[in-house]
This record gives structure tokens, sequence and C-alpha cells, in this order.
């Protein structure tokens, strides 16, 4: 454990009313505050805190804060605006795992969430210093620390020892105590977002008096938009823009806004932002952008101090449609619709083509916001607000970047399990990620990474814009399919056959009708129609016949969702809009999808009314497959439970940190591992190698060779030195090798060859058949480890059959990932072998998964091949790299 490092650099949250603080390690010259903190304490708290009254208590307890840093030691503090505001501390004494931990609160600021925010910043500072559990003694008549402790999600041991109770916290982190620390951070979260999207003042700082500043257009869009509350303009060169009263500065205004809307230049923003802070201002929504580093810096800085929420800066605008409210500080073209939608988007264009679409889909919108460069407000927090505005039934997403992607999964996944979330998948291609860079000044990420976190977020991504809308509809309107059985009924021939290519290229099913249903359909329409899938009833059909087919349809235990493709048609009485009629019956009482497609529909997506219901109407086959597919596969991930991640025997965490930090320690800028050092760390997760010896002579490889000769006496020779990535590529591998003679010409070989290079070789029996695969991890910078999985050998890059899960796997993203890749179906014995063993692949990629999400300073670990059959899976060859890295916490409380 070391003695010099601080537990961390400061970082800025939220307490349980939304106010921010700051949580940062204690420093030499906090000493006078840290005195006062305790000198200001009732002598009732005092007494709690101390056990006692003592005059010299308060020094002592600054004094001990602020002492040179030692081994086993760390003290942070929660500072808001510059003032020390609590205190919390841990001891090991020299013990290594385990810890005192004392906590304290400054008067008057008990039950605002201090002492637990603390509590959780010092428990991720332990676990990074390797201490597994703290220990605390407290005065069993104090009941709020107690309370504290019991609340944190942490398995907490108390014994009783007279008036004292002594409470032992394991500091494991687990699904229970992460589930506890995201909902102290929702509850946090929504309140500090409560002035943002709820304000009962708005100031516009930079409306003009002529037309054509954004400032300007906001403060009419306010007006217009009817904004229910008090709203003022801030100009030093007007007193009244467009009949709103205008104040010279923010500091002149009669009453103090909850949000300040900032439309002034580039080099103002930072100024105005530290006006706003000073006079008491809660949230800032910046529109301007162009903001250099500095400027963009200063700006973050005064909303930190200050304590002020931010949107931006560069974006278009929030709303809020509550009748109540009647919130549009936005420059869009429009108002946009009230309804149930929540939208949140990176990109100014791409959120007016979101409002005007879900305006006229009918769907509206319940919380706008446009995020812009994203430096505070993001999706994360978007989605926690609509989960408790009980207002909003679908959230639509467009972000280019990620600040916090494993925060914003868990957020994502719980969030999804009450309405859909469906996002844009932005930046698929080379170019379309370095436009996503310039756009948002942030990192571009992996299209494999990024899809699999919304793959286990339970988020239905698509590919456009238009696909999200189309989507949208579908799930808005209508129940989710119970699989991927689709029935087509269609009046014409050739849209029914293109309803049928478009889904069969979905990955939907079209399963043929039973006889039975056959004959009642065949009873219902007119001569000439013809009933397979898709049904033909032909262009003859009523609107009574259409919709009587529909039905039996749909009442078919075989089928799960109907499409129906109709065209206008001069053959029958009915007209194109009576056939549509037909299908928008009672959709209410439906409890499976029905979607139209009209080829010569002029919108692309269309909510047709009846009813009491609407019902999505498409102009491509293509779109509706698209979003009837998006719904089943939202239906499969609902239907199953919540995975787990397994707990695996046989890992020894402790040694494997002690195989990294000695490899670190010797190797100070990182590398990829020898045989040997990989093969100890591989053993620390009971990860299972072939057979091997490591031989740097050739009388050594003679010897070993001799040792692990098979049944049939063969065994394979790779050479190696520091570097060497490749070994088939550069020619280091002898295969087949049988007897003493040829081990020792291979040896020589590689000797003469490698002069120089090679330090030794790796000596293997020879593997039996099976199914070469690939598995491994790589460790994103912003997502953190991706597990990946697939086709092995020397294929493997040529053919690139892989799929990808973020650790830590679950129970079921193991099954996934085993069961994604093209090559799957030979594991499951689809070419008439055994199956491979199956279990023991799963455990693999889950100690695989561990191994990566224990040790930040995993780089990559490549596994290839791995040899699958049924008798066992087996690593034949594995090198792993690693970095000098500090652990993460990904899932702490703080502020971006």
């Amino acid at each position: 454990m070391t003695d010099d490092k601080p537990s961390g650099p400061p970082v800025h949250a939220l307490l349980a009313d939304g106010t921010t603080v700051c949580i940062r390690p204690v420093a030499p010259g906090d000493h006078g505050q840290l005195q006062g903190l305790y000198e200001e304490m009732s002598p009732e708290n005092l007494r709690l805190r101390f056990f006692g009254v003592s005059r010299r208590s308060a020094e002592m307890a600054a004094d001990r804060a602020c002492a040179a840093p030692h081994p086993g030691y760390r003290a942070l503090l929660a500072e808001r605006s510059g003032q020390v505001i609590g205190l919390a501390e841990f001891d090991t004494g020299g013990s290594g795992t385990e810890a005192d931990m004392s906590i304290a609160v400054a008067e008057g600021l008990h039950h605002r969430g201090v002492g637990t925010l603390l509590v959780e910043h010092l428990v991720s500072a332990a676990r990074a210093e390797g201490v597994t559990a703290f220990t605390a003694d407290a005065l069993s008549e104090n009941r709020e620390v107690l309370r504290l402790f019991a609340d944190l999600g942490l398995r907490t041991a108390r014994r009783f020892e007279g008036p004292e109770v002594r409470c032992t916290i394991e500091l494991t982190q687990n699904d229970t105590y992460l589930t506890a620390v995201e909902e102290r951070g929702r509850a946090a979260d929504v309140a500090s977002l409560e002035p943002l999207l709820r304000p009962r003042t708005v100031a516009v700082i930079g409306a003009g008096r002529t037309p054509g500043s954004v400032g300007r257009a906001i403060l009419h869009h306010l007006k217009a938009g009817g904004y229910t509350r008090r709203v003022f303009a801030v100009n030093p060169a007007a007193t009244s823009i467009l009949g709103v009263p205008s104040h010279p500065s923010v500091s002149a205004l009669p009453r103090t806004p909850d949000l300040a809307v900032v439309a002034v230049p580039a080099a103002g923003v930072a100024p105005v932002a530290e006006e706003c802070g000073k006079a008491g201002v809660r949230a800032l929504l910046v529109v301007t952008g162009g903001l250099d580093a500095d400027q963009v810096r200063a700006l973050v800085s005064a909303c930190r101090t200050y304590g002020m929420r931010m949107v931006g800066p560069n974006c278009l605008g929030v709303s809020n449609t509550d009748s109540r409210l009647r919130l549009d500080a936005t420059f869009a073209a429009g108002h946009p619709r009230p309804g149930t939608a929540g939208v949140a988007v990176q990109s100014g264009g791409v959120g007016i083509a979101l409002l005007d679409g879900l305006s006229r889909l009918g769907i509206g919108v319940s919380t706008f916001a446009s995020l812009g460069d994203k430096y505070d407000v993001s999706g994360n927090d978007m989605l926690q607000w609509w989960e408790s505005d009980h207002r909003t039934d679908l959230a639509l997403l467009h972000l280019e970047s990620f600040g916090n992607p494993r925060a914003f999964s868990r957020t994502a996944r719980r969030v999804a399990r009450r309405m859909p979330v469906l996002t844009v998948d932005a930046g698929r291609t080379d170019a379309g990620r370095r436009a996503a860079a310039s756009h948002t000044a942030a990192a571009a990420t992996r299209t494999m990474t990024r899809g699999a976190l919304f793959t286990q977020a339970g988020v239905t991504a698509t590919r456009s814009v238009g696909e999200l809308l189309e989507t949208a509809a579908l799930l808005h309107s209508q129940p989710l399919p119970a699989g991927g059985r689709v029935a087509i009924v269609t009046n014409a021939g050739g849209a029914g056959v293109l309803a049928a290519d478009a889904c069969a290229e979905a990955g939907l099913m079209l399963p043929a009708p039973t006889p039975r249903l056959v004959d009642d359909v065949l009873a219902v329409l007119p001569e000439g129609a013809a009933v397979g899938n898709p049904v033909d009833a032909s262009a003859a059909v009523t609107e009574e016949q259409l919709a009587d087919c529909v039905d039996l349809i749909m009442r078919n235990s075989g089928v799960d969702a109907v499409l129906v493709a109709l065209v206008p048609t001069a053959v029958a009485a009915a007209t194109g809009d009576d056939l549509v009629r037909a299908i928008t019956r009672a959709p209410a009482r439906r409890t499976k999808p029905v979607a139209v497609i009209r080829l010569e529909q002029a919108l692309p997506v269309e909510l047709l009314q009846a009813g009491g219901g609407t019902v999505p109407s498409y102009a491509e086959p293509h779109a509706a497959a698209r979003a009837l597919a998006h719904a089943v596969r939202r239906a499969d991930w609902l239907a199953r439970p919540a995975g787990t991640v397994p707990a695996l025997d046989g890992v020894e965490t402790t040694r494997a940190h002690a195989v990294v930090e000695a490899y670190l320690d010797a190797h100070p800028d990182g590398g990829w591992l020898d045989p040997r050092t990989c093969a100890a760390l591989l053993g620390c997760y009971g990860i299972r190698q072939s057979p091997w010896a490591w031989a740097e002579t050739e009388d050594d490889a003679a010897l070993a060779a001799d040792r692990l000769r098979g049944a049939d006496g063969r065994v394979v020779m790779k050479g190696y030195w520091p570097g060497l990535l490749h070994k088939t590529v550069e020619h280091a591998v002898h295969l087949d090798l049988r007897g003493e003679s040829q081990v020792r010409a291979a040896f020589r070989d590689l000797e003469t060859r490698f002069a120089g290079l090679l330090t030794g070789v790796v000596l293997q029996p020879l593997a039996d058949r099976g199914t070469e695969l690939f598995a491994g991890v790589v460790q994103d910078e912003v997502f953190g480890p991706l597990v990946l999985f697939g086709l092995g050998g020397t294929a493997t890059e040529v053919l690139a059959d892989h799929a990808a899960r973020l650790a830590p796997l679950t129970d079921h993203d193991v099954h996934d990932l085993i069961t994604a890749p093209r090559c799957a179906p030979l594991l499951f014995g689809a070419d008439g072998t055994r199956p491979v063993d199956l279990e023991e692949l799963e455990r693999l990629l889950l100690r695989l998964s561990r191994m990566a999400s224990d040790l930040p300073q995993l780089a990559e670990a490549d596994f290839n091949p791995v040899l699958a059959a049924p008798g066992g899976v087996t690593v034949l060859d594995a090198r792993v790299r690693l970095v000098p890295r500090r652990p993460h916490d990904p899932y702490l409380r703080r502020l971006r």
C-alpha cells in the first residue's frame, strides 16, 4: 500500500437535494476549516462523534487529517462554495486489508446526503488500496450514523459492546450496492435538474433588440409558447425586448432566476456564467457555440464552483411541454407538440427533425434537451428525469459520444424495463466517426463496442433518424409481439412479395398457415383469393372481408404480428381509405401488433387514427419490417430476467494484482507478458492452458519435449522474444515434431533465423482435433473492458467472425456471446459432430471477463486458438498486454 498517492483528484457530485459539492483529498491548508467544522458542532453532536466532549477534540481531529501522508491512511472532505462541510477518513493501522473509518458532517447539514456521499467515495478509494472492510465505532444512540451504514447497500455486521456499537462493513462491490448507489444518484440527479427543466423564473442573457439574434428568438419562443412563469431579458442597452422587462445585468434582476439562457458571444460566456453563479442562478442553458478550450474550462469551473447544472454549450435549447409550465427555450422553427416522448440529442439539426417528426405523428414530446457539446447534462441525466417525471413513456436519444458508458448502461437497462429507449447509432463509419469527433470535440467510439452497450442495456439502436421515427411509431401505438412470426395480408400480389422479402431480410419468420386457418380465411375472402403467406386477398376484397380476414389471422396462435400491404385499385367497391379503415377498427382491443404498408403513401410513416387508438402506416415494406424486428428484439429482451454475474471459484485476485504490480515495477511502460508471467496471471483466474514447457537451450528443449509427448509422441515448438505478436506470420512455429532429432533441428532453426532476438521457446503437445476459436478482451479507454469471441485460428482476422459484450459478463451475456457469431452452429454440432463442451466454454469467457474487470492494467488479452471439443476447452496460445493504469470506479457518483 502506498503512502504518498492521493486517493484521487477533486471531483464534483450531487447531494440529495441536487446541490453540488466538491469531494477531494484533505490538504495541509485545510486545517483551519476542519478545526472549525468540529468547533461549530453542538455539544451533543461532538459527544456522538468523539464519545465525549473535550476542548482539544477539534484541534486533534484536524491535526490527524492534515498530517503528512502515511501508509494506510486516507482523508476526504466535502466542500461547497469553498466551505468544508464534511470529512471522512480511514486508517488501516498497518493491517492492510481492514481499516477503521470515521465521518463528520457540518452542523445543520445533516439529512442532505453529505455523509453518505463521502462514504461512497471513501469506499472507492479504499478498494483501490486493497482494503476489503471498514470498521466503525458508534454510540448505540447515534441512530443517524447507524442508519447511514445500514443503508449503504454493503453487508454490515454489528457487535454491541456496552453503550457502543462496532460495525464491520464489507466493501465488496455487488449489485445490491450498485443499485443503492444508483437510487441515491437518481434522486439527486432529478432534484438537480428541477431548475433546468421546471424553472420558476427564466432570464435570457443576450437577447437583442433587432430580429435575427438567437437570444431574441428564444425569448420570443418563451413568450409565444405560453411560458406560465416569470421571464426576464438581460441587455444593458434596452429596458424592454418583445414586451419583456430587460435589465442591465443578472445582479440587477428583481428576482434570481432558476434558469439563465446564455446567448452572448463566446468570449463573454464564462464571465456571464461567473456572474450567474454569484447571483445564485441554479442552471444554465448555453446556446453559444465556438468556445475554445480555455473558455470551456472557465465555463465548467464556474458551473462547478457555484453548483449550477448546464446544458450545452453549442445547443438548440430545452423544452418542457407540461401544461402547467409550457417551457420552450429553443430557437427551433416551431413549438413541439405536447406528448409522451422524451428527446435528448447532441445535434440541433437532428433535434429539429425529431421534434417535427414526433409532432407530425401525433406522439408529441414531454421533455426535449439539445445537449450540444455535453459538458455537463448528458443522456444519462435525461433518462433518469424521464424515469421519474410520470409523463414520458418513450425515450429517444441521439448521442455522438459517451461520458460514462458503464453508468449509462446500468441506467438505460433499468429505464428500458419501463419504457422503450431508442437511439440513432451515429458514427458507424470512419467518416462518421471523424465527423462526430470534430462536431462534439469527443473521441470516437468503436462500432462494436457501442453495439454491445446497446444490446446489453436493451436500447433499440437504429441506423437513421427516419428508422428511429418509424420504430417509435410502432412501439408507441402497438403491443409488443410474442415472437417473430409474421403473417402478411395484401390486395396485390406484388406488394405481398415485397413485404415478404423485407420480413425475411429483417430476420422475421413467415410461417405457412395451418389447413384450418386456410379454410377459415378462404371462407371470408372473395373468389380468387389465395391463402398462403402472404395472403393474397385479391383486388376485389371489400372492407368487411379484409377486416374479417385480419381478425381471423390475429386470433391464430401461430402468428405474432400482421403486416397488411395495400394498393389502391378501382376493381372493388371499397376504396383505399375503406381498406385502411378495415385495419384501424378497434385497435385498442388487439393484443398483437398490426402495421399497414401503403406504397403510394407520401410520408415515410404515419399514425392512422381510429377506434380509440392508432396504427402505423409505412410507405416502404422494409421500414415496416425493420420496425417490427426492433419490436421483436425488445420483447425478447424484456422476456428474459436480468442477468447476474456468476460467482467463480478458484479466483485469486490478490495474487493477480501482485503479478501485475511486479511486472509493471520491472516494466514501467508496460508491454506484452512473457510466457511464464502470462501463465501465472491466467492461473490466478483458473484459465486452463495446454500443458507447456519453457526452454532456452537445445538440450532443455529436447528434455521438455520428451516430458510433454502425448500418446502419438508429437510436439509443437514456438519461438519467443519480447515484442513477438504473430508467430505464424514470422514463421516462428514448428508443428508435428517427432523424436528428439526433429526437436533439436527445430530449435537450431529458430536459433539461427532469429539470432539476437530469440530468448527461448515454448513446447506443447500437438493438440487433438477440435474447433479453433478466438477469445479476447480489449480495454476501451471510455467503455471499459470489451470481451470478444468468435472463430479463431489463422483466419480470425480475415473472416472477422466475432461478437462482443462489455464486461462484466452476466450469464445471459455469455450465452449471447457464444451464440452470436456465424460459426456458432459448429459449436452445437450442426455439422453432425458432437457439441463442444459449452459449459466449459462459458466458464472460460466468464473468467476472462472477471480478469479484465479486476485488472484495469490489462490492456489486451488474446487467446488464439482456443480449442473447443466435446471433452473440454483448452487455450493453446495466450498473449496479454499490461499498461500502467490506476483503477477507475465507473459507478462512483460524480459529475462529468
